[in-house]
């Protein structure tokens, strides 16, 4: 069974480790390696899960997101040939699957593309401009400091 190392990702970005971790969480309470998968760091808020998914069409295949979880199933319809020829062996599966996959906050899943047998998905972390970090000006110049006004002065004046 594969494995996949993220460590050398937690080294390299910061405030990513929610999202590493819950994919390495992911990895690890699936144990059927079927189908196997890749999760790639395309860009600095992008990543792409690659699915292998040979012998799926795209009508096979689903994709949902619900809440901070994306689910892919395939399932495969009835015999496609036909009963025009008789299998021998079969070496290239073709059962139903399912893998969920935790998200972090604020990913979304941007694009779903089926190329040479890989289902790719594009997930991309769209931070809330609230959320995001804001520089504060350091002003140079001398700001007045506050009156302090005595009571004791304004009874009187009264």
């Amino acid at each position: 069974m594969r494995t996949f190392d993220l460590t050398p990702f937690y080294r390299s970005t910061v405030g990513f480790d929610r999202l590493f971790n819950l994919l390495d969480q992911t990895s690890a309470e699936a144990a059927p390696g079927y189908p196997p998968y890749n999760i790639e760091r395309t860009g600095e808020n992008a990543y792409r899960i690659s699915v292998a998914v040979s012998g799926f069409s795209p009508a096979e295949l689903s994709i949902v997101t619900k809440e901070n979880q994306l689910t892919i199933k395939g399932e495969k319809t009835a015999n496609e040939n036909g009963g025009k020829a008789e299998v021998l062996y079969r070496g290239i599966a073709a059962r139903a699957f399912e893998r969920a996959f935790q998200l972090a906050d604020y990913v979304t899943v941007k694009n779903a593309s089926l190329e040479n047998g890989l289902l790719h998905v594009d997930l991309v972390r769209e931070i809330p401009e609230a959320k995001k970090p804001r520089s504060i000006p350091i002003s140079t110049t001398a700001v007045s400091a506050p009156q302090v006004v005595d009571q004791a002065s304004d009874k009187a004046a009264a």
